[in-house]
């Protein structure tokens, strides 16, 4: 099943968490402001902007999986000036060349390991605008294409030189374009935990690492001299991610015990992500990144837009269970989700 309706339009899907960008504001830090202030205005402009994504089919040819990369010059818009395109040769810009491969890395993963014809399975061209705004302290998947801001030199660095970042924003585009999960609540919280699992398969897909070896660490590539050390997230071990003067401490409960159910961060989906994240991380310490993350990627089929975490779990079990009969993972993968998933708590009664 195939959902084409851009539900992160509601709430762009941003790298850096809102609580993240909230408490650097509180701690006085201006770029924060600033960026939390553009962020509203991109939103606002979502609305406004025709994305013709509810009249294509999934056999809708929409393009060649091109990549095309436009420079913002520091402007708060998007497709300032086409820079490089799909075969063009090196650019001066360094931040256009690195986005260029990082994009090239993802796509390749996505074609070799999951057989998946770019972001909407039918070739999509993959839009990129890099230096967007004024020392502009995130990224985001707005529902057809990637925007990156430099950040502040001091907080965090270019988000464009993390192929983390690159990896988890367009990882939102194929989650849109198969389940459609609703960017709000527990569906929220998958849409965005599906986005960690697949930014850290690829991660760990380029640099050669295995689930032993890896770092588990979601955005410290991003991390500035004034927080070099932090990370935003952990799937390895919600929670403990950073505790700073700047960014607060990391509020991301590890078990379904200590779930978030108050309404901030559209009710906690960078929050309770980290519920499923720790499933993830479990599961591939037990039989590899590589097996894990293509159960999660069939599950991820079999959703629907409200999807919810118990529903989540039994189409993950399901999906280990027909990988197991088609030779795709070791036997016991089923039992090794469920225990996963016992681990923090779920399926809850």
């Amino acid at each position: 099943m195939t959902f084409n309706r851009c539900f992160c339009n509601r709430c762009m899907c941003q790298f850096v968490p809102p609580e993240v960008t909230a408490n650097l504001a509180k701690a006085g830090v201006e770029t924060a402001q600033i960026s939390a202030r553009a962020s509203n205005q991109q939103r606002n402009r979502r609305k406004n902007k025709i994305v013709n994504l509810s009249t294509l089919t999934p056999s809708a040819k929409v393009g060649h999986a091109m990549r095309k990369i436009y420079d913002s010059q520091h402007e708060w818009e998007q497709r300032v000036e086409l820079v490089r395109s799909e075969g063009d040769p090196v650019n001066s810009d360094l931040v256009v060349n690195k986005v260029y491969d990082y994009v090239g890395i993802v796509r390749d993963f996505f074609k070799k390991v999951l057989n998946r014809d770019s972001i909407d399975n039918s070739g999509m061209d993959l839009v990129l605008n890099v230096h967007f705004g004024q020392k502009y302290l995130n990224a985001f998947w707005d529902g057809d294409e990637m925007t990156f801001g430099d950040g502040d030199g001091e907080i965090f660095v270019g988000f464009a030189d993390s192929l983390d970042v690159v990896a988890h924003e367009l990882a939102h585009g194929v989650t849109q374009f198969t389940a459609g999960l609703e960017y709000k609540d527990q569906s929220g919280a998958l849409n965005e935990s599906f986005s960690d699992v697949f930014g850290t398969a690829i991660t760990q897909f380029a640099n050669q690492e295995t689930a032993d070896t890896a770092d588990w660490l979601i955005g410290d590539e991003i991390m500035g001299p004034r927080l070099y050390g932090e990370a935003l997230r952990s799937m390895k071990e919600p929670g403990t991610a950073y505790s700073n003067s700047l960014m607060g401490k990391d509020s991301q409960p590890s078990h379904m015990k200590d779930y978030y159910s108050g309404p901030k961060d559209n009710g906690g989906v960078h929050i309770n992500s980290g519920i499923p994240n720790k499933a993830f991380y479990l599961t591939s310490m037990d039989i590899g990144t590589d097996k894990a993350v293509l159960i999660w990627y069939t599950a991820l089929q079999r959703l629907t837009p409200t999807t919810d975490f118990n529903t989540a779990v039994a189409a993950l079990v399901d999906s280990a269970r027909l990988l197991v009969r088609e030779g795709q993972v070791p036997c016991g993968s089923p039992q090794v989700v469920r225990a996963a998933f016992k681990a923090v708590g779920l399926p809850t009664v």
